[in-house]
């Protein structure tokens, strides 16, 4: 008997390992199952990669004109410095009367504000001015010639004035 039940044992075995037809159409639809889903997760993961290049060249291209964007700017700064600087040149030259240093200013308006505020300054002090010649206003020219006081003069310094006002006449 030992050999029977071994037999037996080794079909039993058989039996097991290769499963009934139910059971393996049930691995197999399992087994495709799986297959579908390992299928679809690979393409959702080509498409996020398909995605990920292409932002990634996005970020470079919006990269490359940040930084083109930025050096045009820092142009833009540098000319409209120069423009300033010489605005404020030229503002100094057309008032060259006033002093350049009390017309000052970092931006065109600035600028303006300062010659505007000097020019108002400039005329206040020139009708004070006017104001103050007006009020203490001399004839022109020499106050007229009198007679010579000859009491104050000695006799030689009284002659002469004789002998001078006679060769006048």
């Amino acid at each position: 008997m030992p050999e029977n039940e071994k037999k037996k044992e080794e079909a039993q075995e058989t039996q097991q390992t290769e499963g009934t037809p139910e059971t393996l159409v049930a691995i197999k639809a399992e087994l495709e199952e799986e297959k579908k889903a390992k299928a679809a997760a690979e393409a959702a993961l080509a498409t996020r990669d398909t995605r990920i290049a292409e932002l990634e060249a996005s970020l470079n291209v919006v990269s490359q004109a940040s930084e083109t964007a930025a050096a045009e700017l820092g142009q833009a700064k540098e000319a409209h410095s120069k423009a300033v600087t010489k605005y404020l040149d030229m503002a100094r030259a057309l008032n060259s009367p006033i002093p350049p240093d009390v017309i000052t200013g970092g931006t065109i308006d600035e600028i303006d504000a300062s010659v505007a505020k000097v020019k108002a300054i400039a005329d206040s002090v020139k009708k004070a001015l006017e104001a103050q010649a007006r009020e203490a206003k001399v004839p022109a020219g020499a106050p007229p010639r009198g007679e010579i006081s000859l009491e104050a003069l000695s006799p030689k310094e009284k002659i002469a004035a004789g002998l001078q006002q006679g060769s006048q006449r």
